[in-house]
């Protein structure tokens, strides 16, 4: 059987193109909107296996990847969100999720703002960043591994500028 190629152009479901890049937002929980707020149930999405998605992925609840992901994975940075890259799944990409389960093979940094785990048949191609990780034996990291207790908190992309330029390159 020949896997199936998806390719998205723009938002799922909006029928329209967006000018920031391909982008599809995989809304796995949108019927929870409508549940309970004590999030009993949660909308899971499956990229199966013989599946490639090529653009990037934006999603709530749980991300679970047997398949191919080209493109970036994100999820809002306050939320319990999680991705679960299975031992046959992959991602050629940047993955900024709060919650990070890696048992197959990422090629692009990942940013873990809560919780990252890295099984034992992980493969990361690039740098991890973290709050709190667990990593078993097995797993490989090409690339950086960087405790970072601000991830996900906004923070200014700029350096504030001295008020008095002598004084700061003087020392005083």
């Amino acid at each position: 059987m020949a896997g199936i190629r998806l390719s998205f152009g723009g938002r799922l479901g909006s029928g329209q193109d967006d000018n920031a890049g391909a982008e599809t937002r995989a809304r796995a929980g949108r019927h929870s909107m409508r549940q309970k707020k004590s999030g009993a149930e949660k909308g899971v999405t499956l990229i199966a296996a013989n599946t490639e998605v090529s653009g990037n992925l934006h999603f709530v609840n749980q991300l679970y990847i047997n398949g191919h992901v080209k493109g970036n994975i994100t999820a809002d940075a306050d939320s319990d969100a999680t991705v679960i890259v299975s031992e046959e799944g992959s991602v050629t990409g940047e993955i900024r999720v709060p919650n990070v389960v890696v048992n197959g093979s990422v090629e692009g940094n990942v940013y873990a703002t809560s919780r990252m785990e890295l099984a034992r048949n992980a493969e990361v191609k690039g740098n991890v960043y973290y709050k709190l990780i667990e990593m078993q034996l097995g797993a490989m990291v090409d690339g950086q591994l960087v405790h970072d207790e601000t991830l996900g908190a906004e923070q200014p992309n700029v350096h504030p500028f001295p008020e008095n330029a002598e004084a700061a390159s003087s020392g005083d």
